[in-house]
């Protein structure tokens, strides 16, 4: 019976198991990949964090290099990689988790290969499980090529002519204005994009968010409920540029999809010869075979990472407590909080 089991060992596990080493508790950490930053390394190459160093960082250890500069996807790896090693947390790769349930005194998981038990639980699979692609896109001719930005890498994977890039967040930015480069380029958005610089006086966005207490800004605070209608900005004025210049077509959001092509929302139809989706992420928890930890939706039901089930808990969810509780910034300090609860409850 291990005092804690913790599901993924992305960022958000890791900095779980940082606490949970700190505090001298006996727990294990399950992954599905075979290594640290796998994930990361599986991103598109172009990709280089909005965020800098100073803030992409785990507790416990600096990144390298300059502090303000911005690290790219090999770097973010090569990092998590260091940090799993340096404070040899116990990590069993290459287990499938299959299904979770729950008993009187605690947690049954049982993977592909054993079944574990444990006092209590912590999910850290994060937001980026499952992606997330409209049905109608079932309905373009299958001589459109169709990737998923999680598939994604560099435009020599797309076949010849235009791309309609779907999605305003900052991967579909970066993955646009990339392909905007070498061919005709759309990019749909449900909204006038609103974008911010990387930089302002000499620091990064980030170093100004934090110092305005923005970052920080809790989910049920009149900030961050403000900043969760807005949605997340676009950082870099890349894309601003690409659209200036006529590199990057801005067009409405696509709604349905047919014979002819993508309908966006404004009836104009657009004919393509490859479409990206940059549509996001659903989360996947049907191993989870707990009544009262997912509501009619299957979404995981938690008050800051709290389940109403005793002893279950999650570290890595978006807004999970603040701004930054799924970003490398920001998930360190969700950890410590759970981990610091769990203390609270072997001690009552």
């Amino acid at each position: 019976m291990w005092d804690v089991v913790v599901i993924g060992a992305g960022q958000a596990g890791l900095a779980a198991g940082y606490w949970l080493r700190r505090a001298g508790m006996s727990f294990v950490m399950l992954d599905r990949g075979s290594e640290p930053g796998e994930t990361w390394l599986a991103r598109y190459e172009s990709l280089r964090l909005f965020t800098p160093r100073t803030h992409s960082a785990l507790p416990g250890m600096e990144m390298q290099g300059n502090p303000d500069g911005f690290p790219d996807k090999y770097e973010v790896a090569a990092y998590l990689k260091s940090y799993a090693s340096r404070f040899e947390l116990p990590i069993q790769w290459k287990q499938e988790v299959l299904s979770v349930t729950k008993e009187r005194d605690g947690f049954v998981i049982h993977t592909e290969g054993e079944e574990l038990r444990a006092k209590k639980l912590i999910i850290a699979t994060g937001p980026f499980q499952r992606p997330r692609i409209p049905a109608f896109s079932a309905a373009l001719p299958k001589d459109i090529l169709q990737l998923h930005s999680s598939a994604y890498m560099e435009p020599s994977q797309l076949q010849g002519g235009n791309v309609l890039v779907v999605g305003g967040g900052n991967s579909g930015a970066q993955i646009a204005t990339e392909l905007s480069g070498s061919r005709e380029t759309y990019l749909s958005l449900g909204q006038r994009p609103r974008i911010l610089p990387m930089t302002m006086g000499g620091k990064s966005m980030f170093w100004w968010l934090d110092r305005l207490g923005i970052l920080s800004a809790r989910t049920d605070s009149w900030i961050g409920r403000a900043l969760r209608r807005k949605g997340d900005p676009i950082f870099g004025y890349e894309l601003k540029q690409a659209v200036k210049c006529g590199k990057v077509v801005l067009k409405k959001r696509a709604v349905r999809a047919g014979s002819s092509g993508m309908e966006l929302d404004d009836g104009t139809i657009v004919s393509v010869r490859n479409v990206i989706w940059a549509t996001g992420f659903v989360s996947r928890y049907d191993w989870l075979r707990i009544e009262g930890a997912m509501d009619h939706e299957q979404a995981v039901i938690h008050a800051n990472g709290h389940s109403p089930i005793s002893g279950l808990y999650y570290v890595g969810l978006p807004w999970q407590t603040h701004r930054g509780s799924a970003l490398l910034t920001g998930v360190g300090r969700d950890a410590r909080a759970i981990v610091q609860a769990i203390i609270n409850e072997e001690g009552d």
